[in-house]
């Protein structure tokens, strides 16, 4: 047995990929499915699709790669994380859609409650801040919101998960109901020093603790998947959120290390080691991993925003077919225009946290058009990067006294664009690494899965066979750079302020 099976379920599709014990991709398939938009600022998938995507992709890659079951020592997963499901423990049924990370429907529940305080008790717990962003309000939604849900979730009837969780179960049969560190650490449900479920936080939701699953590590045994699904039954050794999963595949082990993954939304972490540095910039403290029983920490930038700003030029406005038209149109904008554009579709994420600003675009002209719209998508998502790594830099400095983030790891999909990284090496004005792999997350829960399993090596032999495809290092002159940035900081300003 030399394969591991590697799930990243996604937010747009589920990808299922093998790899060999050399870290080559022996097959891979990916299946997109339906995002559903109820109202304005609600974000749903249909929970049976990203089990029946993920059932179809596994296959279908174990075919691509002319082997069978008997080959693969393990599975790792990896998910969109926050994304909360709730379901029928007898019948495996939701109760209702999956409740997406992107949701704003909880910003009234969110603003109450900071009003009364209890934000603090949040941050001081999970490391996060209230937001409707995380679980925790999207699973209080759902238990008053839906008929009969409550009393059927206080009879012990109802199971809640993040989307590993829900993979599990569906896997294993309904045998194991658990979810790893990191998952839970995203829920705004678990207190990330106690390393446990946070009673307080669940009385005041309203949520029975009966409900939420067993935590276990990282590189944990998660019961086997059903012999039934793959032809024999493969135990899940592995399991992290998609960034931790990222982080991981960067090899980003020692302290100072960061990467930032550019995927629908951009996620930057940086690793604290093993002590939590509690945000003075609205970045959030949360795990990084737990491998082998020992923490490790890390701060995080969320945006919400990155990839889907491109898929918005292309379901949105119909202006590109793909995502690789791009490159090419922002290389021929018209450099006279600068347009400025703040894609908070679903609200602002770090260091802002603003749940009610909506999408806009400034210093448009008569002659916009595709091209400028192309540049500014693309530099938006450089200028939402620099505000994390400046708000990074200033906590990691005030933790530690200095700061060694020379170099940021980037991947994702996005991060293929050389003129994207290109212009994000300029506005950080610091080297930017891309690697060979680029479906780092993906290898963080192959990593996992097939070190636990004895395919894969240590932490040490990983971290040394991490390859750089291209390097991208400043170019833009300091004047352009400074005026480029002032231009987005009075934009996002401007932003703001009209959320009111």
């Amino acid at each position: 047995m030399t394969h591991i099976l590697a799930i990243d379920q996604g937010t747009t599709s589920t990808r299922a990929m093998l790899f060999d014990d050399s870290f080559s991709v022996a097959a891979s398939a990916q299946a997109e499915f339906a995002q559903h938009f109820p109202q304005s600022g609600w974000v749903e998938h249909d929970a049976s699709d990203l089990w029946s995507t993920t059932a179809a992709t596994c296959r279908a890659a174990i075919e691509k790669a002319g082997t069978d079951a008997a080959g693969i020592a393990a599975i790792g997963i990896t998910n969109q994380r926050e994304t909360t499901v709730v379901w029928d423990r007898r019948t495996g049924k939701p109760v209702y859609n999956a409740i997406v990370w992107q949701d704003r429907r909880t910003s009234e529940m969110c603003r109450r409650l900071k009003a009364e305080g209890f934000e603090d008790v949040v941050t001081e717990k999970t490391g996060l801040l209230l937001d409707p962003y995380f679980s925790a309000t999207k699973l209080a939604w759902i238990l008053e919101n839906v008929d009969g849900v409550r009393a059927r979730a206080e009879a012990g009837e109802l199971a809640f998960g993040t989307v590993d969780s829900w993979l599990v179960w569906r896997l294993t049969g309904g045998k194991v109901h658990a979810t790893d560190v990191t998952n839970a650490a995203r829920t705004m449900l678990y207190d990330i020093r106690a390393q446990c479920w946070c009673d307080e936080i669940c009385e005041r939701l309203g949520i029975p603790m009966d409900m939420l699953p067993e935590v276990r590590d990282c590189d944990a045994h998660f019961g086997e998947a059903r012999a039934d699904l793959f032809g024999r039954p493969i135990p899940i050794l592995g399991i992290a959120g998609d960034q931790q999963a990222a982080t991981i595949g960067q090899a980003c082990f020692t302290p100072g290390m960061v990467k930032s993954t550019y995927g629908t939304g951009c996620f930057a972490l940086l690793n604290t080691g093993d002590t939590p540095v509690m945000s003075q910039n609205r970045l959030l403290t949360t795990i990084a991993y737990r491998i082998g029983g020992e923490t490790t920490y890390a701060l995080e930038g969320s945006i919400f925003v990155a990839g889907a700003v491109v898929q918005w030029l292309r379901d949105g406005l119909e202006i590109i077919r793909n995502a690789a038209e791009t490159q090419p149109l922002a290389h021929r904008a018209d450099a006279t225009q600068e347009l400025v554009l703040v894609p908070a579709f679903t609200g602002l994420g770090a260091p802002y946290w603003n749940a009610d600003c909506r999408g806009a675009i400034y210093g448009l002209t008569r002659n916009s058009g595709p091209r400028e719209f192309a540049r500014a998508a693309l530099e938006s998502v450089g200028y939402q990067t620099r505000d994390l790594i400046e708000a990074m830099q200033a906590d990691w400095e005030a933790a530690r006294g200095t700061v060694r983030m020379e170099t940021l790891r980037v991947d994702g999909g996005m991060s293929a664009s050389d003129w994207a990284m290109q212009f994000l090496s300029d506005i950080l004005d610091q080297p930017v690494e891309r690697p060979k792999v680029l479906e780092t997350t993906a290898m963080g829960a192959a990593w996992l899965a097939g070190q636990k399993a004895g395919v894969l090596p240590d932490r040490e032999a990983f971290a040394a066979r991490w390859q750089k495809d291209a390097d991208f290092t400043p170019a833009m002159p300091e004047p352009d750079r400074a005026r480029k940035y002032a231009a987005w900081k009075r934009a996002i300003e401007a932003t703001i302020t009209f959320a009111g």
